[in-house]
C-alpha cells in the first residue's frame, strides 16, 4: 500500500539517525502523525543501507502521548542534565544543526578532552 501524501513535514538529523515527522491524511480526510526513525548502517564493502522504524500517532492519543513524552524527557533532563554523555567520548563528534529557514545543516565540532586524572601514573622503575 502506498503511503499517503504528506500534508506537512519536518526533518531532524541526529548523527546516523534521521527523524521524519509527517502529517498525513486518512481516507476520511482527518489528519494523523507518522514519526519515522531512519538509521544508516555501513557494510564492510563500503556500501550502506538504512533501517527504518515508524510509529503512527492518531489525534485521540495526542494529549496522553504528549503528557507522557514531556514527563519522560523532563525526568531524563532532571536526572542527567542536558549534556549528552556519549558525545564527549567521541573525539571527532560533530553536532549538526538544521537551519529550517535555509534548509541547510551547520556542523559544530565538539572537541573531546581527557583530564589528567584519567591517566595512570606509572613509574618506570616499578616495571
Amino acid at each position: 500500500m502506498m503511503e499517503k501524501e504528506e500534508i506537512f513535514s519536518k526533518v531532524l538529523r541526529a548523527g546516523r539517525r534521521t527523524y521524519f515527522f509527517d502529517v498525513r491524511s486518512t481516507k476520511a480526510g482527518d489528519y494523523y502523525l507518522t514519526i519515522t526513525e531512519s538509521k544508516k548502517f555501513t557494510n564492510d564493502d563500503g556500501s550502506f543501507h538504512y533501517k527504518k522504524h515508524k510509529i503512527y500517532l492518531y489525534k485521540e492519543d495526542f494529549s496522553e502521548f504528549n503528557d507522557i513524552l514531556q514527563e519522560m524527557t523532563d525526568y531524563i533532563i532532571n536526572e542527567k542534565g542536558e549534556e549528552v554523555i556519549s558525545e564527549r567520548h567521541q573525539k571527532d563528534f560533530k553536532k549538526e544543526h538544521f537551519d529550517s529557514d535555509n534548509d541547510t545543516f551547520d556542523s559544530e565540532e565538539v572537541v573531546a578532552t581527557t583530564s589528567p586524572e584519567k591517566f595512570t601514573d606509572i613509574d618506570f622503575d616499578d616495571i
